[in-house]
């Protein structure tokens, strides 16, 4: 049963104010956790441009505060998920009492844009980038017809002049030897090409290097319906289920609570309101 419900039982309606206690210091929290600074980067094209962005890691203290506040209940620490631009960053904890289980999501789900630091290396690479790349380009357009020729020429060396391709490619399949020699011939040009490629790597990986990242949310409280749907914002749900042969359901009667239970059961939710009075 998730919680805040609506149904009207007197014990649920408790639960429930208690959540929505819990769900606005929860969000008032993430504002400001997730407030913007500006900060100047750099697109692809060189140009400056002026973004603001806020630090995932004052979201990730502030559930690690939380937890450390809630001893006693059962979590695997603070995850984060990413899919294309799109990360979430969430803990989930649960504690049990008697035959009932009460767990808690909380989530910030935001979006990351990828842009240059502000750092003219980033034009001069792109500019060195942008030459070999027309270098290799050339190289192997006018590679072409000069390794056809020299191929000619050795072949007809070797008396395999006129050959249909057929043909040719079993010569080269049981002549190694030849195989190779052609090969060494045709090396010098390739040796350039290969030496081009391998500095275009390295330079691809100094641009990957000088990519920044910047984060950016809505402070607003989601459902799980809209985190699914890919919408920014924050997530906090809290869940009731009724433990039977080892096996959990969110159906449950809360007349068949006992009353013990039922208080525990809100201490432990006074418990997460308390953790977030920082």
């Amino acid at each position: 049963m998730q919680i805040p419900t609506n149904l009207t039982d007197p014990f649920l309606k408790s639960m429930s104010g208690k959540g929505e206690a819990i769900r606005a210091l929860f969000l008032e929290h993430i504002k400001d956790k997730v407030i913007k600074v500006p900060i100047k980067v750099m697109l692809g094209d060189g140009t400056v441009s002026n973004q603001e962005s806020f630090d995932p890691e004052k979201v990730r203290r502030f559930y690690n505060s939380i937890l450390k506040k809630l001893p006693d209940w059962a979590c695997d620490g603070i995850s984060v998920t990413t899919d294309q631009d799109l990360r979430r960053s969430f803990i989930k904890f649960e504690v049990k009492e008697s035959r009932y289980v009460l767990s808690v999501h909380m989530s910030l789900q935001y979006h990351v844009l990828l842009f240059y630091k502000l750092d003219h290396r980033v034009i001069d690479t792109q500019k060195e980038l942008s030459e070999i790349s027309d270098k290799i380009k050339n190289l192997q357009e006018n590679a072409a017809p000069q390794n056809d020729k020299i191929i000619e020429k050795k072949l007809k060396q070797k008396g395999y002049e006129g050959m249909d391709q057929q043909k040719l490619f079993e010569v080269l399949f049981e002549h190694d030897d030849l195989t190779q020699e052609l090969t060494k011939h045709l090396q010098p040009n390739q040796e350039k090409i290969n030496s081009l490629i391998e500095r275009r790597s390295v330079l691809f990986r100094e641009l990957d290097n000088m990519l920044i990242e910047i984060y950016h949310t809505i402070p607003v409280l989601v459902d799980e319906m809209k985190m699914i749907a890919a919408e920014e914002g924050c997530l906090c749900v809290f869940n009731l289920e009724h433990l039977k042969n080892n096996s959990r359901g969110g159906n449950l009667d809360p007349a068949r609570i006992p009353i013990i239970i039922k208080d525990d059961l809100l201490k432990r939710m006074d418990e997460i309101e308390n953790a977030l009075k920082m």
